[in-house]
C-alpha cells in the first residue's frame, strides 16, 4: 500500500495530515469519531538530528496539551543518518530524546501506536517504531534492529554462524515475521480490510502495561524474557 492508500484506509479521503519532505504531522478522526494525533517519518529516508528534534518537539507539544488523544506514528525509513555532521552533533542523543518524548507522551495519557508500513532499521527503528507503546505492521514491512553483516562485525561471530542461528532463533534474525515472533510487533494487520476499523479495535482493547515480553513467550520467540523480568522485579521488591 502507498502512503495515500494507508491514510485513506485509516481516515477516508478527507483528513488533515500534512507532509513536509519525510515528515508527517496532523490530526484526524476515525469513522467512530475518535480523534488522533498523526505523525511520522516516511519515504524511506534517513532519520537525522534535524528530523529527530522536530519530531520530538511535536510529541512534546502533544504531551503538554494533555487532551488524552492517541498518537499514531507512521514509519517508513531506512536507518539513522550516519553522516559526519550528524555524528558530531550527537545523533544518538537526539534519537534517545525522541524515544523518551514518546515515552513521556504515553505516561501523560496519550497512547502511542506505531504503524510500520515500509522499512526501518537500527537507531531509526528503535527511536520511532519500537519507542511506541504498541507497534503494528502491514504485510511487506521489513524491519531490522541490525542486519546480520553488521551484527557479525559487532559480535565478532562469523556471518555463517549468525545465519545458522537466525534460522532457529528469531532474536538473531531481521524481518517482519521474526520481529512479530519476539513480541516486538503486536499485530500484523490485514491490508485488504479497513485499517481504520483495525485501529479502532486496537484502541478499544484494554492495555496492561508493556506486553512485549509476554507476547514473545506466547509466540516462542523469546521464551525466557518474561519470566526473567518477573523474577528480577520480585527480587527487587523483596529487597526494596
Amino acid at each position: 500500500m502507498t502512503l495515500d492508500d494507508i491514510l485513506a484506509s485509516l481516515f477516508g479521503s478527507d483528513h488533515g495530515i500534512m507532509r513536509d519532505a519525510e515528515m508527517l504531522t496532523g490530526r484526524a478522526r476515525l469513522a467512530d469519531g475518535t480523534a488522533l494525533h498523526v505523525m511520522g517519518f516516511s519515504g524511506g529516508g534517513e532519520l537525522g538530528v534535524d528530523q529527530a528534534i522536530r519530531l520530538a518537539a511535536h510529541v512534546l507539544a502533544i504531551a503538554r496539551g494533555r487532551d488524552g488523544e492517541p498518537i499514531l506514528f507512521l514509519v517508513d525509513s531506512s536507518s539513522q543518518r550516519m553522516s559526519r555532521r550528524d555524528e558530531l552533533l550527537g545523533l544518538s542523543e537526539y534519537l534517545a530524546h525522541l524515544a523518551k518524548a514518546l515515552l513521556l507522551a504515553e505516561q501523560a495519557g496519550h497512547r502511542t501506536i506505531g504503524l510500520l508500513y515500509g522499512g526501518s532499521a537500527a537507531g531509526a527503528f528503535i527511536a520511532t517504531a519500537l519507542a511506541c507503546g504498541t507497534l503494528v505492521a502491514l504485510p511487506g514491512a521489513h524491519p531490522e534492529v541490525m542486519d546480520l553483516p553488521s551484527m557479525a562485525r559487532i559480535t565478532k561471530l562469523s556471518l555463517s554462524t549468525l545465519q545458522q542461528k537466525a534460522e532457529t532463533t528469531p532474536v538473531f534474525a531481521p524481518g517482519l515475521d521474526n520481529l512479530a515472533q519476539t513480541g516486538a510487533i503486536a499485530e500484523v494487520w490485514d491490508s485488504e480490510r479497513s485499517l481504520g476499523a483495525q485501529l479502532t479495535a486496537l484502541l478499544a482493547a484494554p492495555v496492561h502495561g508493556d506486553s512485549r515480553a509476554q507476547l514473545g513467550k506466547e509466540r516462542n520467540g523469546r521464551p525466557k524474557a518474561a519470566d526473567i523480568a518477573a523474577e528480577l522485579l520480585s527480587l527487587a521488591l523483596a529487597h526494596g
